[in-house]
């Protein structure tokens, strides 16, 4: 029987991940991607619990660490810029982690450590999917035809192909009402390393983070939300100005950066949650799947870890496709619902409307990083956490 095949739909961090480790199982893997090129660039993200052994089993957990973001600890501050807490960050899994690196950076370093002989192609995208009992037919919007014996979905949370796959009703959205706007601006002198975090009234929120590039990353978030994503560049920083009117410490500084900023993203925050990972010879991975957003946390920890499991599970599965799908779920979703079952009323805590409601947050606050309770609190961090041993994998060792 010659090379199996895989085909994996979104060079996404999942994406890779579940390229580096077929690939390494010794199928052949082609990863179709959207975007025109590599996507440099994102926001923070972060490696914790299991991913971190995943990471050591790649070789790659000194490569990711020394692309960390320089970021050491996360402070919350008012709208002067004093500081009136500051949230745990001791241990690798603080909230601001040991592994704290920029989405592109991380997808940067596996991409380059990506196995010899994984085929990537970019601009292109699946347009139909065929299965039969051998295996799955694609044609892309390029014209390009393949069969392969196995499809992995890893577009993110909107994905195109997982909605043609798959019913309605396998697969459901929440929206959380909560909307984060991202962009790269300007480094001062008056940023440091550390994560700035304002609150204020009407649900509103500023973000300021350090990186490695001399810039810093800027997030403006709040809720109730407003869809922006379905509007035009210049309405949406329009209503953004709107929303934020008023607003002090850093608003002005990032909405005036934000209106150049070549990297500006806008983001309607929605979980993902299916009621089944896979069909037949068809299976999806990351944000596709299980998009817990930044309310949850743990994503990229997740996308890292589910290409491992995915590997192993077909590994230890030789022939039986179906096994090896019903496997990795079930390895999977204990870490997956264990971040996506937010605490209620998390929203209203962490948006306050009101400046009574403010004021009450920031009490609590005060008593969560408490010395009593700040071991409680350093646990609310911890994601992708799990007592289970890592499937095997052939050469995990290699």
């Amino acid at each position: 029987m010659g090379e199996r095949r895989v085909v994996v739909s979104g060079a996404s961090i999942a994406g890779l991940s579940v390229a580096f480790w077929m690939r390494r199982l010794g199928w052949q893997v082609t990863v179709f991607e959207r975007a025109p090129a590599f996507r440099d660039g994102g926001q923070n993200v972060d490696v914790r619990g299991v991913a971190r052994e995943v990471l050591d089993r790649m070789g790659l957990f000194e490569a990711v660490r020394s692309q960390n973001t320089t970021e050491t600890g996360t402070v919350f501050v008012d709208a002067d810029g004093r500081v009136t807490a500051e949230l745990p960050s001791d241990g690798p899994d603080g909230a601001t982690a040991e592994l704290e690196v920029l989405r592109g950076d991380l997808a940067r370093t596996i991409h380059d450590h990506l196995p010899p002989g994984v085929d990537s192609v970019h601009g292109d995208t699946i347009e139909t999917v065929t299965e039969s009992a051998e295996g799955v037919r694609i044609v892309t919007a390029a014209g390009r035809q393949m069969h392969c014996d196995l499809l992995v979905v890893a577009e993110g949370v909107r994905s195109a192909t997982r909605d043609r796959v798959f019913i309605s009703g396998e697969v459901s959205r929440t929206d959380l009402d909560v909307t984060m706007v991202f962009g790269t601006i300007p480094r001062t002198d008056n940023d440091d390393n550390q994560w700035r975090w304002h609150t204020t009234t009407q649900g509103r929120q500023i973000h300021l983070r350090p990186d490695r590039h001399g810039t810093t990353r800027a997030i403006l978030s709040f809720s109730p939300g407003e869809d922006l994503t379905r509007l035009d560049r210049t309405l949406a920083l329009t209503r953004l100005r709107e929303r934020y009117a008023g607003v002090g410490w850093q608003a002005p500084r990032v909405l005036d950066a934000f209106d150049t900023a070549e990297d500006l993203y806008i983001d309607q925050l929605t979980q993902i949650r299916m009621t089944t990972w896979h069909h037949g010879h068809i299976v999806v991975a990351g944000d596709a799947g299980w998009c817990v957003t930044p309310m949850g946390g743990g994503g990229a920890s997740l996308a890292i870890t589910s290409g491992y499991v995915l590997a192993a599970q077909i590994a230890a599965h030789p022939g039986n496709t179906e096994a090896a799908l019903l496997a990795y779920e079930a390895w999977m979703r204990p870490l997956v619902d264990d971040v996506q079952h937010l605490p209620r009323g998390i929203k209203h805590f962490a948006y306050p409307q009101t400046r009574t409601g403010l004021a009450l947050r920031r009490l609590a606050d005060k008593a969560l990083t408490s010395a009593p309770l700040k071991p409680l609190t350093a646990k609310l961090t911890q994601v992708a956490a799990t007592e289970r041993r890592l499937p095997e994998f052939p050469d995990a060792g290699r």
